[in-house]
């Protein structure tokens, strides 16, 4: 490759990783307005656990903490939880160098899992629950007042899928919570963000990433199931896990079953045009979907391939 070929390719890969850094930001930081996530004064505890979801919510969340109107700390904690193999040096090393405020907890979970757990047995479910309690109790320690957590859009419509297929519940991540103790509040400043933007981040920036099968726990085969599913639906229909994440947002009880959250037994008619009637039984199925434009891949944009990526057209239902 000649010396002009290459600077050419750096300016190229620069180019897309500034547009992708500006989508990430944005994205987080409408999150946070949406849902109020970070207020004046707020003390943030960022769970770092060393894979490419956290690192990503850390760097998003400093920079914007140089440029928000309101004044906000972060500390970062991780919690070595004693797997065979962890690299504990890793976590230190890069915080140190990046001039983080960071706690390092050390708990010996993975001996109580093991016991706990059959072998063979996935053990997430266990090791979560441990690791939430522990964090729970450090954020009351250091007086942490919102504790952010690293899932994304795309854990999201896993977790709803997840719940719908194997729980009989319509129900997913929340972006805000508070915990089961009433003492805390849970944010997740990422809910916004696709997973394939920040695997593309975690890449260009090198974080020191740490596998999560230091504990030779197996995946929970169903979330795997679900995962793949989506990234197969991605591929073949761009544009399909927008419009569901945006059904998330857009929920019309009335048109569920739920009697909890409307009062169908009461239901008569009083002569009154009614918007949330049957009118939405009259349109015919979409066949694309709505409001997509998916501009993340700049080389196949440059390269005039459409196939996978660029503009859907689409037909708005309520028009």
């Amino acid at each position: 490759m000649s010396a002009a070929s290459s600077v050419e390719q750096e300016k190229k890969q620069r180019y897309n990783f500034n547009k992708l850094e500006k989508r990430l930001r944005r994205n987080v930081g409408r999150a946070i307005e949406d849902f109020n996530m970070i207020e004046d004064g707020d003390k943030v505890m960022v769970c770092l656990s060393g894979g490419k979801d956290s690192y990503t919510l850390l760097a998003i969340l400093r920079f914007l903490q140089k440029i928000a109107p309101v004044k906000f700390s972060l500390v970062a904690v991780n919690l070595d939880q004693k797997q065979p193999g962890f690299p504990e040096h890793v976590l230190p090393a890069y915080l140190e160098r990046e001039g983080v405020d960071y706690r390092i907890i050390e708990e010996d979970t993975y001996s109580i899992v093991k016991e706990k757990i059959p072998a063979g047995k996935t053990t997430c479910s266990l090791c979560s629950r441990l690791r939430r309690g522990i964090l729970y109790r450090v954020a009351k320690e250091l007086g942490a007042t919102k504790i952010a957590l690293g899932h994304h859009r795309d854990d999201m419509i896993e977790t709803l899928m997840l719940n719908m297929f194997y729980g009989g519940k319509m129900k997913s991540m929340p972006a805000k919570l508070v915990s089961d103790n009433g003492e805390h509040v849970v944010i997740r400043p990422l809910a916004y963000v696709r997973e394939k933007d920040i695997e593309k981040y975690a890449q260009y920036q090198q974080f020191p990433i740490i596998p999560c099968n230091l504990c030779g726990s197996q995946e929970n085969l169903q979330r795997k199931v679900i995962k793949d599913m989506l990234r197969q639906w991605d591929r073949q229909f761009p544009g399909r896990i927008e419009s569901m994440f945006t059904a998330m947002q857009n929920v019309v009880p009335s048109h569920l079953a739920d009697t909890s959250l409307f009062d169908f037994k009461n239901i008569a008619a009083d002569g009154v045009a009614n918007v949330d009637g049957d009118t939405a039984f009259d349109h015919s199925v979409p066949d694309t979907f709505l409001n997509y434009r998916d501009d993340s891949d700049e080389e196949a944009a440059a390269h005039g391939d459409r196939s996978a990526n660029g503009v859907i057209q689409v037909r708005n239902l309520n028009s």
